[in-house]
Parts: structure tokens; sequence; C-alpha cells
């Protein structure tokens, strides 16, 4: 739970610092899914009678420190577009797999409703997966590079 909530807070500043309005529009659809997602895994503690999750989750912090270290060494908007693109796909990658691993659990511990939340997290975080692969590949990227060979 602390991975979204951490992601969650990152995002909004990214999205409010980000030129690239189709970049912005993703970053919103995933706070938007991460809001579901906060409720899933509430729900699924309250069912299981969870008292606490990990207070802090050290890959998704260390994944937004070093998106922020290379935002603040940047000053190029196009390249800081890529860089939170790519900083959020790793983060996403590691969503994909917590959330696979958890609903893979779940189904071998006979808990089918809390595997059926997590598979439609997994499946959250693979739709967003796609959108930001194609962003990459057909805008952000290539706006990157503009400036880089421009100066060459």
């Amino acid at each position: 739970m602390s991975a979204e909530i951490d992601l969650k807070r990152s995002l909004g500043v990214w999205m409010n610092d980000e030129s690239s309005p189709d970049l912005k529009i993703i970053i919103y659809r995933y706070l938007d899914m991460i809001e579901r997602h906060l409720k899933y895994l509430e729900s699924f503690a309250e069912e299981e009678q969870v008292k606490s999750f990990s207070i802090s989750n050290r890959v998704t912090k260390a994944f937004i420190d070093e998106i922020n270290e290379k935002l603040a060494a940047c000053s190029c908007p196009q390249v800081k577009n890529a860089c939170v693109l790519a900083g959020i796909q790793g983060i996403n990658h590691f969503k994909i797999s917590a959330y696979g691993t958890a609903a893979a659990f779940a189904d071998a511990a006979g808990l089918y409703k809390a595997a059926t939340l997590f598979h439609q997290a997994e499946k959250d975080e693979k739709s967003i997966d796609e959108d930001l692969s194609h962003l990459a590949a057909h805008q952000i990227n290539k706006e990157a590079l503009a400036p880089v060979v421009l100066n060459t």
C-alpha cells in the first residue's frame, strides 16, 4: 500500500511539471487507477484482518528518488518527459510483478476474492504500461532526441 501512496504523491508533482499533454493524460489516468488499487488493498486488509502494511516500500522509493535526481539535473523539458516516462514505467513493471505475485499467492491460498482484486490491479498496470510504451515509441523519445540532434 505504501508503494501506491508514494507513487500517487510523486505522480501529482511530475504531472504538474510535465510539458507533454499526452503524458499528463496518462499520468492522470494512472492516478485514478491508483485510487482504485488503494481501495482494493484497503478492502483486502479489512477482509483478511491485516493489521498493517509495510510503512515504506524501498523499491518504489528508490525509483522515485532516481527520477527526482534526473529531473533536478536536467533542464530540457523533452528529456525530462522521457525521464519521467521511463521512471514511471520502471515502477509500473515492479508493480506488475508485485500484483501478479500477490494474485498467484492468493489463488494458491484459496483467497479467490483477493486474487481477483490483485489480478485486476495487475491488468490495470499492464494497460498503463502499454500506453506508456506507445507514447514513448511514437512521441516522447523522438521529442527527447530532437534537442540532442540539433546540438550536435
